[in-house]
Formats: C-alpha cells, sequence, structure tokens
C-alpha cells in the first residue's frame, strides 16, 4: 500500500479528541511505519471534541481531493436539552439562561422542525473556526471579545424526530440530521430552541456520515497502529 500516492481512511472519532489531534496520531503512526519517510495528511471536515463519528483522512496526492469530499452531505444524530442555552450551545460551557418549557408539546416540536427542511440562513456560533479578520472566532470569544458572524446560506435535506422526552422537567429531542457543508448542528439546536419559544444546546451529536462514507465502515483510532502492521507498505513514489 502507497500512502504517499494517496489514501482515503476514515475513523470514528471518539469523543474529547480534537480533529487535528486525530490527524496527527495518523500521521505519526504513518511516519514510523514508513521509516521516518514525511508524508502529507489532512482531514475532510472537522468535528468538534465533544462530537464523535465520521471523520475522512487523505494522505499524500489524496489530500488534492479534500474539497471534493467536503463537499458531501453530512449525517448527524443530535439530542437537544431544551429550555437552557450555552454560550457555546452545547456542554463545552455552563448553562447560562434557562427558559420555560411547559408550552412545548410533540405537536409544536413536529411542526416547528418541518421548517428547517430546505434552504434556510444560519449564523455560525461565536465558539466557531470562522476566521474574523484573519482570526479564528473562538479564539476571540474565548477572550471575551463580542463576535458577529454573518448568516450562512444552508441547505437541510432531512430533518428526522427519533426521540421527543418531554415528560420529565428536563426535555430532550433527538434529531436525525442530513444537511450540506457547513452546517453547525450546535446553531441548528440554539435556533431549534428559539423556533419553540424557548432555549435549546446539544448533549450529543455524532456525526453518522459524510458522503458514501457511513460510521459502521470507520476504523477505530486504537486499531489503526495495528492495522498498519498488516499491511505492505511503499515508501516511494512510483516513477
Amino acid at each position: 500500500m502507497n500512502f504517499l500516492t494517496g489514501q482515503i481512511l476514515t475513523f470514528d472519532k471518539p469523543l474529547g479528541l480534537t480533529s487535528f489531534q486525530l490527524v496527527a496520531k495518523v500521521r505519526w503512526l504513518l511516519t514510523r511505519a514508513m521509516g521516518g519517510v514525511k508524508i502529507k495528511v489532512g482531514h475532510a471536515g472537522t468535528l468538534d471534541p465533544l462530537a464523535s463519528g465520521v471523520m475522512v483522512v487523505c494522505t499524500g496526492r489524496a489530500t488534492k481531493q479534500i474539497d471534493t469530499l467536503q463537499a458531501g452531505v453530512k449525517e448527524y444524530i443530535a439530542t437537544l436539552r431544551l429550555g437552557a442555552t450555552t454560550p457555546s450551545f452545547d456542554l463545552e460551557h455552563p448553562i447560562d439562561y434557562t427558559y420555560a418549557t411547559c408550552h412545548i408539546d410533540h405537536q409544536l416540536v413536529e411542526t416547528q422542525l418541518k421548517k428547517f427542511i430546505g434552504d434556510i440562513w444560519q449564523t455560525p456560533p461565536a465558539f466557531s473556526a470562522v476566521k474574523v479578520d484573519g482570526k479564528r472566532a473562538y479564539d476571540l470569544a474565548r477572550k471575551g471579545k463580542e463576535v458577529e458572524l454573518k448568516p450562512k446560506l444552508l441547505r437541510i435535506d432531512e430533518l428526522e424526530l427519533l426521540d421527543c422526552a418531554l415528560a420529565g422537567a428536563d426535555k430532550f429531542l433527538t434529531i436525525r440530521v442530513v444537511c450540506s457543508k457547513g452546517t453547525y448542528i450546535r446553531a441548528l439546536a440554539r435556533d431549534i430552541g428559539e423556533a419553540l419559544g424557548s432555549g435549546a444546546h446539544l448533549t450529543s451529536l455524532r456525526r453518522t456520515r459524510v458522503g458514501d462514507f457511513r460510521v459502521e465502515d470507520c476504523m477505530q483510532l486504537d486499531d489503526f497502529e495495528g492495522w498498519l502492521a498488516q499491511q505492505t507498505i511503499e515508501t516511494e513514489l512510483p516513477q
């Protein structure tokens, strides 16, 4: 197998790991397996540390395909807690505001979710990798600076309600989302909360598909070293 000519690898990124850390570990293991030969490694779309699931990693000349791979549709399974928000719209930060939820019922949820299917405008989260004057928005937000981001036109192809737990004091929705590149599911959680006349934030997020790559076919990072040991690895580009 020649990783220099280009390979596309798919991993099921675990919780707590950044996309950069996963790519760095893959690069290090590949370099070691190739006897120190340096190799270019990149990913086709980040995942937050608090999200798990499909990450597409390209090596060598396959890194030229990253833009094409990033353009593929994404599928996510997300759980939202209703009635509370956080600055990052997920569990990275503690709850900052709480809202009433007694008016929310299953019918209201179904009605409002339908409004997000199709082309929508979405403002990215302040705690995101979007660049503002050459700097990452999350760097500015973490320093307490005001971050104003412009809304982007995106597409939600499918939005399915998988579970609607409204009986307890804490109310949760679990949804399946099929969407275009650049969609922030954290921002979608924020917008769904507002549409329900309340607030919401993500409590879990799993990416189950990127283009034709599905999570059930992905490799675990812990298994990658063993898998590499079973491969016949070429360390030079063909003439």
